[in-house]
């Protein structure tokens, strides 16, 4: 084998090769513009259920299904079959809607 020397370079001389910063320039909307017109499916579930055929072809204006969940409990909110958030349902000038309470960051 050859001395390292021989090359004209010290191998402990040499200096590790600088890592990439993290890029940390603030992310703003308007950087994601081109997105904007995407259109996404938001989803509110309110609860689940399950029931055989039968009982499902018996139901009628004025039935009533009940839900796995309690009144006051949080609600899921999906955008395209992910869950995004949970919140409450707030009624907005006889219509109802949700307000967001948590936020689910991605994993």
């Amino acid at each position: 084998m050859s001395d390292p020397t021989e090359s004209g370079f010290d191998l402990e001389e040499m200096d590790a090769p600088a890592e990439s910063a993290p890029d940390t320039t603030e992310k703003t909307a308007a950087d994601l513009e081109a997105v904007f017109d995407v259109p996404v499916r938001v989803s509110v579930v309110l609860g689940r259920t399950r029931m055989p055929v039968a009982d499902l072809l018996r139901l009628d204006t004025g039935s009533i299904i009940e839900l796995d969940r309690q009144v006051g409990e949080a609600i899921e909110i999906y955008v395209n079959d992910r869950l995004v958030a949970r919140g409450e349902i707030v009624l907005v000038e006889n219509r109802l809607g949700v307000t967001m309470t948590e936020i689910i960051k991605a994993a």
